[in-house]
């Protein structure tokens, strides 16, 4: 059975790992950083306690620190036993197990779970969704969505996506994108048709790989450098 999730899951990664999936450079973690969909992601605590600038956005902050653990608690369980029985469509290497991958996990999330507690983010931590974002036009330099739009294409139909990229672009001067494969493993159907939209729009679009794979396949993200006219 290919692995599949009935809804879209809380589930945390790091610093490390959006450096990776996203390529980014020390001048990008300089920018203003607009993550969207980041859920239980220690990104911004983690960048955050480096000087860096991030908002993140998701529906999930409009709930307290306590029903998003009891949340993750109720979802952890069903992720890794998806993981473990399709462990053929993953890239057992920087995770060696499911295992370490629920120890990975699970640390990036209490470390989002202890700022989100201890700060309610100082104002990092924004409760809305794609595909519409209360931001003012170009308020940020790079716009970021990890494990959202494409992964959960099937439950996310095409327009979703165009309405979401073209928002993010509304509001950001490049956008960035990972991964670009469906939950299953298998390419996005929507990946060719949001690319000729932006494109239509005058917006460069590129499919950049990464030095990131965990997902087997995944290893590639959309960049989209934003033009002035959205």
């Amino acid at each position: 059975m290919a692995f599949t999730l009935d809804s879209i899951v809380p589930w945390g990664r790091s610093l490390a790992e959006y450096r990776d999936m996203f390529r980014l450079t020390t001048q990008d973690l300089k920018s203003r950083i607009l993550g969207c969909g980041d859920g239980p992601a220690s990104f911004n605590a983690e960048l955050t306690g480096q000087g860096g600038q991030v908002l993140s956005v998701d529906p999930l902050y409009g709930f307290r620190a306590t029903n998003i653990e009891d949340r993750i608690a109720e979802t952890f369980s069903t992720v890794l036993h998806q993981a473990r029985d399709n462990a053929r469509a993953f890239v057992w290497d920087s995770i060696p197990s499911v295992e370490a991958l629920g120890r990975v996990r699970m640390q990036a999330m209490q470390r989002f779970l202890r700022d989100y507690r201890s700060s309610g983010g100082q104002g990092r931590y924004l409760c809305a969704e794609l595909p519409d974002l209360p931001l003012k036009d170009r308020s940020f330099d790079l716009a970021l969505c990890s494990h959202l739009l494409f992964l959960y294409g099937r439950k996310l139909p095409l327009e979703f996506h165009v309405r979401a990229v073209t928002q993010m672009c509304r509001v950001a001067r490049e956008v960035r994108i990972f991964p670009l494969l469906e939950l299953d493993g298998s390419p996005s159907p929507h990946l060719g048709a949001v690319q000729d939209v932006l494109r239509t729009r005058g917006h460069e679009v590129f499919v950049v790989g990464t030095d990131y794979e965990f997902q087997r396949g995944g290893n590639e993200m959309l960049r989209v450098v934003c033009s002035s006219g959205q």
